[in-house]
């Protein structure tokens, strides 16, 4: 193997790479402290009743699989961008059309985290939404300051 395909692999490799750690910042850092923190004020400091406990529990388990299955499909998509890149060597269409589907596997990753917030939320009696409000801004806001 020459030392240019060489180099251009390790470069494709790299781009690869870099997008999927990318990817990953952008979802679970602030997801994963954020939902450590939702965790944590659902189970251990809003007191939730038996029902909410039932609710919240079934919902996990169904988000659990949403999203396995959305991160497995942005998985794949960063595969073929990197199939892309690694035959056009260039940003054409086959890099663009890549990139636009790993943008909405991502974006579906993140809407259906806002759908099970809120599915989450809807559980709570009216005393126990403000504290529940409170962490979401938090973790919504805390990246930006």
């Amino acid at each position: 193997m020459s030392l240019r395909r060489v180099t251009l692999i390790a470069v494709i490799a790299f781009l690869a790479a870099g997008t999927g750690v990318f990817a990953a910042r952008m979802l679970h850092p602030a997801a994963s402290d954020a939902g450590a923190e939702l965790h944590a004020l659902m189970h251990e400091r809003l007191d939730l009743d038996a029902m909410q406990e039932q609710k919240l529990e079934t919902l996990e388990a169904e988000f659990a699989k949403r999203r396995t299955n959305l991160e497995a499909r942005l998985k794949a998509d960063n595969a073929r961008l990197a199939e892309a890149i690694a035959a056009e060597h260039v940003y054409g269409p086959r890099v663009s059309a890549a990139v636009d589907a790993t943008h909405h596997s991502m974006g579906a990753v993140q809407k259906a985290t806002l759908e099970h917030v809120f599915a989450m939320r809807a559980i709570l009696r009216p005393d126990q939404q403000p504290q529940f409000d409170a962490v979401v801004d938090k973790a919504l806001t805390a990246s930006a300051q």
